[in-house]
């Protein structure tokens, strides 16, 4: 099968997820009307749209698949590991530290792709890792150390 089918579904989707978390945020505000808006009521509206945008972009996805005979194989590895690089990363940020918890989720989602061997996944995690830091630790000034308790 074109891979343009399961694009679109797994783009789809990620619009319709980002719609649901925007929407649940902002329904924690007051909507009030159509006529004396809330804080709320503009970004749910917003989050209503681009669900519905997504949905959208789902049903295209899901239409060109059925087309063309089939989603198609689930690249497993790539899912596996990336999803274990986005939980390492959380379960780990604060006690390792931004550095190491960068680096360790950065090669996870390098070591996803077939395509880079395991020198040039530890260059991209080294790369990805020193550009977070960067931005996040000195240019943004988040207050998480660069390295944790329990490496101290």
């Amino acid at each position: 099968m074109p891979r343009a089918g399961l694009k679109d579904i797994l783009s789809g989707l990620i619009f319709v997820g980002f719609g649901l978390a925007f929407g649940y945020a902002a329904s924690g505000y007051p909507l009030g009307t159509a006529f004396r808006m809330g804080p709320g009521y503009f970004p749910l509206v917003l989050a209503g749209v681009l669900g519905v945008i997504g949905l959208a972009i789902v049903a295209k996805g899901v239409t060109a698949a059925a087309a063309d005979g089939g989603i198609g194989p689930v690249p497993w590895r790539a899912v596996v590991l990336l999803t274990a690089a986005l939980v390492f990363f959380g379960a780990t940020v604060k006690g390792l530290g931004l550095a190491p918890a960068m680096f360790g989720a950065g090669l996870l989602s390098a070591l996803a792709s077939r395509q880079n061997p395991p020198l040039q996944a530890l260059l991209i995690a080294l790369a990805l890792t020193v550009l977070c830091i960067l931005v996040f630790h000195y240019g943004l000034g988040l207050p998480v150390p660069l390295v944790g308790p329990w490496l101290r």
